[in-house]
């Protein structure tokens, strides 16, 4: 579903701020994989994700989904088969549109363009139906300004809005890193019900390394623009915190500096 090759990046070249964000990337996502990816500040983490989703283009390097090579479409395009959420709150929703509104914009992300209503009462009902999941009783509250939601309940809404129509591939991109622990713990919660529900091919960045264990079939480690590990099945399974410190340590000869990433 997902096949990045041999994919590099490099900001501000030949200057003296010269960075490689990403250095020689290969990975391959088949059809339900859900990968969890690690590493401190500066790794690149979020960088693949740019590249995934369109608004940074690889100075080398492929990236193909469902065995197209999109490298080249622009962002826009490219968000009729990818839903993403991010780590911000505000950004996954129109704060000045209704609950159902905002659904009416994402369920009609990879459909064809047409006048009528953007929300009837067969869409209505649809919505309903999917926000009963959340257990948050925003189904009672179709019409309510997104902007009076908390933090929490526009997270989960983002979601909803990114998986619901089943894309083909769902960036998650730290996105309960903004909210406080028991809202964490609800979005986390529902992230690992909704991929499992609509099977979804998922790349989740995340700075919380318990999280990056408990979720997925498979976990990569970044450090420097590269992925210097990757393990899956019931290695993942038999992984703690511990041990991917002990990792980190054996493959780059010390030890890794952000506090955060051990954390969450």
């Amino acid at each position: 579903m997902l096949n990045i090759s041999s994919v590099s990046i490099t900001f501000n070249e030949d200057t003296q701020d010269e960075k490689k964000a990403l250095q020689d990337i290969d990975l391959t996502l088949d059809k339900g994989d859900f990968v969890t990816v690690i590493g401190s500040n500066g790794a690149g983490k979020s960088t693949l994700m740019n590249v995934i989703s369109g608004s940074l283009k690889p100075d080398i390097g492929i990236v193909e989904i469902d065995n197209k090579n999109v490298t080249s479409i622009p962002e826009f395009k490219r968000s009729a088969f990818i839903g993403r959420v991010f780590q911000d709150p505000m950004a996954g929703t129109a704060p000045s549109m209704t609950i159902e509104e905002n659904l009416a914009m994402a369920y009609a992300r990879n459909k064809r363009r047409t006048l009528r209503t953007g929300v009837n009462k067969k869409r209505k009902l649809l919505f309903i139906e999917f926000l009963e999941t959340l257990h948050l009783g925003l189904e009672n509250r179709l019409t309510a300004k997104v902007g009076l939601l908390s933090g929490g309940e526009r997270q989960a809404l983002s979601l909803l809005m990114a998986t619901f129509t089943e894309p083909n591939i769902l960036l998650l991109d730290e996105h309960t890193a903004a909210l406080d622990p028991s809202r964490a713990e609800l979005i986390t919660n529902l992230t690992g019900e909704v991929v499992d529900k609509f099977q979804l091919t998922t790349l989740m960045v995340t700075h919380n390394m318990q999280q990056a264990l408990d979720l997925g079939n498979r976990l990569i480690m970044m450090d420097k623009g590269q992925i210097i590990l990757e393990v899956s099945g019931k290695e993942k399974q038999e992984l703690t915190i511990e041990k991917l410190l002990h990792e980190f340590q054996r493959i780059r000869g010390e030890q890794m500096a952000n506090d955060r990433a051990i954390l969450g």
